[in-house]
């Protein structure tokens, strides 16, 4: 993660309830600066009155868009042709697009390919091709579930285990065996592989990966709550950083 990327939330106000908001924002701040917030959709209607409050507070402009004819999404359209001027602009490093809307696949791989950092949030419902196309892809329900978890006890029990498979995440079980995998192809000699590659890689090739989908804030205990693995700690010469590996039990 890099604090000084300059991002751009674009946000589908159709396909978003307001109450993600404040999870969005705080998300985003994880993975650098906003410099563009805003969001589309039709606010003339009744059903968009709960959003006045909610966009004042965090800042962000609305982008009032009439559905113009039935059947066809103008913010939708809106939404894409503010993301190329931006992306044309050359005043940012990455797009955050919020949606759980399929429409959006094209878009975000057309940002991929001019070299932009993706980051999409929806629902669990969102498709997977929207989902694939982007670099890293956060739930926003579990965004939500994480932020209200922060006052509980911690405790160093895993979750129970559950069929994450059927939430359209993929599941605890694949990711054994691609973790398994990927030991294989970067451990040295003795087995041992650099945790933060593993990470780096999972997030590759499972653009929704993310450690809070499964309960853990962090892919340390996430990965040691395996019995699959191994974990060692190794310390540097800064007393404040140590290096974490993992390898497949035998």
């Amino acid at each position: 993660m890099n604090e000084d990327k300059r991002i751009a939330v674009l946000i589908d106000a159709d396909n978003v309830s307001d109450k993600y908001i404040r999870y969005i924002i705080d998300e985003i701040s994880n993975h650098g600066t906003p410099t563009y917030k805003r969001i589309y959709g039709d606010f003339t209607r009744s059903q968009m009155t709960s959003w006045k409050q909610v966009l004042l507070n965090h800042s962000i402009i609305p982008v009032q868009q009439y559905s113009y004819t039935t059947g066809k999404n103008a913010s939708d359209a809106a939404l894409i042709i503010d993301a190329m001027d931006i992306l044309y602009s050359q005043n940012v490093d990455g797009f955050c697009i919020v949606s759980s809307d399929s429409d959006f696949t094209k878009l975000a791989a057309r940002l991929r390919e001019s070299g932009m950092l993706v980051i999409g949030m929806g629902e669990k419902k969102t498709p997977k091709p929207f989902i694939a196309a982007c670099e890293r892809f956060k739930y926003l329900e579990v965004l939500a579930s994480m932020a209200d978890k922060t006052e509980e006890v911690p405790t160093t029990k895993s979750p129970p285990a559950t069929d994450d498979s059927k939430n359209g995440m993929t599941s605890k079980t694949q990711l054994v065996e691609t973790i398994r995998t990927i030991i294989n192809e970067v451990s040295d000699e003795d087995g041992w592989a650099y945790l933060g590659e593993i990470g780096s890689i999972l997030n590759k090739r499972y653009p929704d990966f993310d450690t809070r989908n499964y309960g853990f804030t962090k892919l340390t205990p996430f990965v040691s709550s395996m019995k699959n693995f191994e974990v060692r700690s190794v310390k540097t010469s800064n007393p404040n950083i140590t290096l974490k590996y993992v390898r497949n039990k035998k």
